[in-house]
């Protein structure tokens, strides 16, 4: 497991008999939700415990958004957006514990996280081809494995019958803290004010937008991370996993 703050293990303590039962499972995990709610973290955590393939599907967006930036495409233009995404190669490697993402060979894991990235993602992803090209993608590395997907539109397009679906939620303060926060340790220079107003312009786009807009599945289940740490994020994300999928098994040994 990569490094699980003290939280994160107490709750696997206390749940070690149910994350051995889900580890023998063959399930698709959905995860969506709004920038800095703590869905990326979550789905990097359950990962790591349950020992199922993590596919960031917002890196995959922001992986894109860097190509498209670096060789200045048109995004008015579909034939210059349709030509660019024929040269683009999307994959995730383990590096040290640590999902990487990788474009065209390249780590750009760094690079993705960028304010110039986080300005520009949410027009990007709002490209209804973009979606297309990357919902193909993200199916694609799912295969046969156990997995667990973060994004905003997982649980209503790229996998509407997964069999768990989680909200995640935050308020939009403690959603702004959490990516300043996130910003200024990496060394960027921002005011508060200006992340505050790029996650409004995101939120904007993201539920907006005529392609695969963000939005709850009806049969999601919310969580809102306002006031929970991540240990307790885990710990009632895994009671919420262990208790759908105890239900999917009954629904179907009733079909049998």
């Amino acid at each position: 497991m990569y490094g699980l703050p003290q939280g994160v293990s107490l709750a696997i303590n206390l749940l070690a008999g149910k994350i051995e039962q889900l580890k023998s499972k063959s399930l698709i995990i959905a995860i969506d939700g709004h920038s800095s709610s703590g869905k990326s973290t979550l789905a990097k955590d359950l990962s790591s415990i349950l020992q199922f393939l993590h596919i960031d599907s917002g890196a995959m967006y922001r992986a894109v958004t860097l190509y498209f930036l670096r060789n200045q495409v048109n995004v008015t233009k579909q034939e210059a957006i349709d030509c660019a995404l024929c040269e683009i190669v999307i994959d995730f490697e383990q590096i040290e514990g640590h999902s990487r993402t990788i474009l065209n060979g390249e780590d750009v894991e760094k690079q993705i996280r960028s304010m110039e990235v986080s300005q520009t993602v949410s027009d990007v992803a709002a490209i209804s081809s973009v979606r297309k090209f990357l919902v193909m993608q993200q199916r694609s590395l799912s295969g046969d494995h156990s997995v667990i997907m973060d994004g905003r539109d997982i649980g209503t397009v790229v996998f509407p019958d997964a069999d768990v679906k989680l909200f995640v939620t935050a308020s939009h303060e403690v959603r702004t803290q959490r990516r300043f926060d996130e910003l200024v340790s990496k060394g960027v220079d921002i005011s508060i004010s200006e992340v505050a107003q790029n996650l409004k312009n995101r939120d904007h786009i993201d539920s907006t937008r005529e392609d695969s807009p963000l939005k709850r599945a009806n049969d999601a289940i919310e969580l809102d991370t306002s006031h929970l740490n991540r240990g307790q994020m885990v710990s009632k994300a895994l009671q919420i996993i262990f208790e759908r999928s105890e239900q999917t098994k009954e629904q179907i040994d009733n079909t049998i």
